[in-house]
């Protein structure tokens, strides 16, 4: 018989840029990997599924905006507005809130907060530290995440993309706001130089 592991606070494999510290993973188990996950305020995973996967989300502290559902309705890039065929929506948790995850079923989680929210995050079968630390890398390089390799990567590791992945919801929604407020100026100018 196999000897257990007994870890205190801290301990674990930090997955530097994934806000994740792998905690029990496929060195020690076949069935789980078991994460000490901290959500950065705004942070959006982006909607997507496993074929093949099952996960639990258990919410430590803070608050974090959770889909677990096959949408009936979706709106293009914003999973936050999606409804099941059954009315479900999404569901703002916080601490002591837990997500399961069966296979196949659509999920995300974005946190709308001014803090950090912090989760126990468990995935059977056990390797998905593979993932974050491949994911960690993409999202450390410098600009916008590229979205075609974080498809690619996700797609080796049993995970189809809904929606994309977005670092900072708030400064996506800032800068689109940006775009437009540059669009209507622009216009503006048009209608005035018509004139």
């Amino acid at each position: 018989m196999a000897d257990g592991c007994v870890l205190p606070p801290g301990a674990g494999h930090r997955i530097r840029g994934a806000g994740m510290t792998l905690k029990i993973g496929a060195e020690q188990s076949g069935r789980w990997s078991a994460f000490e996950a901290e959500v950065a305020p705004g942070f959006d995973v982006g909607a997507h599924r496993h074929a093949g996967a099952e996960e639990i989300f258990y919410l430590l502290e803070g608050e974090l905006d959770l889909l677990a559902f096959e949408p009936r309705t979706t709106a293009p890039g914003d999973w936050t507005a999606w409804e099941s065929a059954g009315g479900a929506r999404v569901v703002r948790g916080g601490p002591g809130s837990l997500m399961f995850v069966p296979a196949g079923c659509p999920h995300a989680f974005t946190n709308p907060g001014t803090v950090p929210a912090r989760m126990l995050f468990l995935v059977t079968p056990a390797g998905h530290e593979q993932y974050l630390e491949g994911i960690a890398e993409l999202l450390s390089r410098p600009g916008p995440p590229d979205q075609a390799a974080i498809i690619e990567l996700r797609a080796r590791y049993d995970i189809e993309q809904l929606t994309s992945m977005i670092p900072d919801r708030r400064r996506a929604a800032s800068q689109a706001r940006a775009r437009l407020h540059d669009i209507d100026a622009a216009f503006m100018q048009v209608g005035r130089n018509a004139v």
